[in-house]
């Protein structure tokens, strides 16, 4: 079992180049199952979650080049299954765009039911809506999900919530149905990524990134493209944050700035600075103790759920009293749990939390209990006296390439340590 050790306080201070959107890469990678042909993609982040997807697609019959740790090449042309193993897809929430993927492509799809970090209640049920408008039959039971069309055809699709994960799967399903489907109430950046990679294998999808997006269905998609995955705004985010929470100075490169503009506004709000430096390049600095803010957590363009935790430790040791109010998963907040070990005062109940700010954190054995809590944590860790250690690594990992590494870059004092298991006598 592995665990990362971290001795604070650390003002970070440095570069740190961005990886490619995790929350893209998931989806372009099942997108490929569309294609006729190969494709390239790279700036991939090299994360478990991306291995684990790739494990799946050979399964399926694709053959997968790697031609450096960010880069590869994916043929698709001799697919010759529809049922995803069952043990793969239970590892990952983002293993469902295989039903949308499968569907457009074979009409016939079994996949097991999603797994992924553990939020709440995240149903599929603006999935199945979407499926079925297109002419599917779906069935949930018996830990997998089956869904079939004699053949799709496109429809108007209003999803009742904003899911970036529903419009994706619906997209990728009627990118091959005969007609046109238009998808309401849906806008995201990881979603015109994912337009954008099938319009360049072929797609006609237009309105990405606005409320209304309109697929026109096309007869194939013919690959032999090459396509980059966008800048991980999320991962962006973690490291403005850090600096922030650490009173550092770190030049974020290879990001999309107008992504982070939701994050840049409270950072300035709380008395930090962000200075947008042109082309890909953000700098964040904080030379004092921050300002206490009120968050409340939205789809796109509002804050991102997903740095949510990582805001959480920041005004941990802000100066008064903030209060977030989350309004996507109502377990969101079981990383305030593992700061108040560390000495925050944090009180958590429902879909709120009030941080009354303290001077400093201490250091503590914590367990990451998701992706964005354990990067909360490591920040927590940074700042804090003493040794931190952060368990349940496996979080971390599916969605943070290099993690250490980068912030150890930076001037933190990390390591990742392998414990033994004690094994019974």
């Amino acid at each position: 079992m592995d665990k990362l050790v971290i001795t604070g306080k650390t003002p970070l201070k440095g570069d740190v180049i961005i990886s490619g959107a995790k929350n893209a890469a998931v989806a372009i990678l099942p997108a490929t199952l569309l294609i006729d042909g190969v494709c390239t993609i790279d700036n991939l982040p090299n994360i478990s979650d991306v291995k684990i997807f790739c494990d799946i697609l050979k399964e399926l019959g694709a053959k997968i080049t790697w031609i450096s740790e960010n880069e590869l090449t994916i043929d698709t042309r001799n697919i010759s299954e529809n049922n995803a193993p069952l043990d793969m897809t239970s590892k990952f929430r983002a293993s469902y765009y295989l039903i949308g993927a499968l569907l457009g492509r074979c009409k016939n799809v079994t996949v097991g039911m999603p797994g992924g970090c553990k939020l709440g209640a995240r149903p599929i049920d603006q999935h199945i809506k979407g499926f079925e408008a297109l002419g599917a039959k779906v069935d949930v039971g018996q830990g997998k999900i089956t869904a079939k069309a004699d053949k799709l055809v496109g429809n108007s699709v209003y999803l009742d919530i904003v899911s970036v994960g529903a419009t994706i799967n619906v997209m990728l399903c009627a990118v091959l149905a005969e007609g046109t489907t238009i998808i309401d109430n849906a806008k995201e950046p990881n979603i015109v990524d994912v337009a954008n990679f099938l319009n360049t294998m072929g797609a006609d999808i237009r309105g990405a990134g606005t409320d209304v997006i309109k697929i026109n269905g096309v007869k194939k998609l013919h690959g032999n493209a090459t396509y980059s995955v966008v800048p991980d705004q999320i991962e962006a985010g973690t490291f403005m944050l850090a600096a922030v929470a650490s009173r550092g100075d770190v030049t974020i490169k290879n990001c999309i700035t107008k992504h982070l503009e939701p994050i840049t506004a409270k950072i300035l709000e709380m008395g930090a600075y962000a200075e947008d430096l042109g082309g890909d390049t953000l700098r964040v600095w904080c030379d004092k103790t921050p300002n206490k803010v009120n968050i409340k957590t939205l789809p796109y363009p509002g804050f991102p759920t997903d740095l949510q935790p990582q805001m959480g430790v920041v005004l941990s040791t802000a100066n008064g009293t903030s209060i977030i109010n989350e309004s996507i998963w109502e377990s969101r907040f079981q990383y305030t749990e593992e700061l108040n070990k560390m000495g925050a005062k944090i009180t958590a109940q429902g879909k709120t939390a009030i941080f009354e700010g303290v001077e400093s954190l201490s250091g503590a054995p914590v367990y990451a209990t998701d992706l964005r809590a354990g990067a909360a944590l490591i920040i927590a860790g940074i700042i804090a006296d003493g040794k931190t250690e952060v368990y349940n690594l496996n979080h971390i990992d599916r969605g943070y390439e290099n993690i250490e590494e980068k912030f150890r870059k930076l001037g933190a004092n990390i390591q990742r340590v392998s414990e033994e298991v004690a094994k019974d006598e």
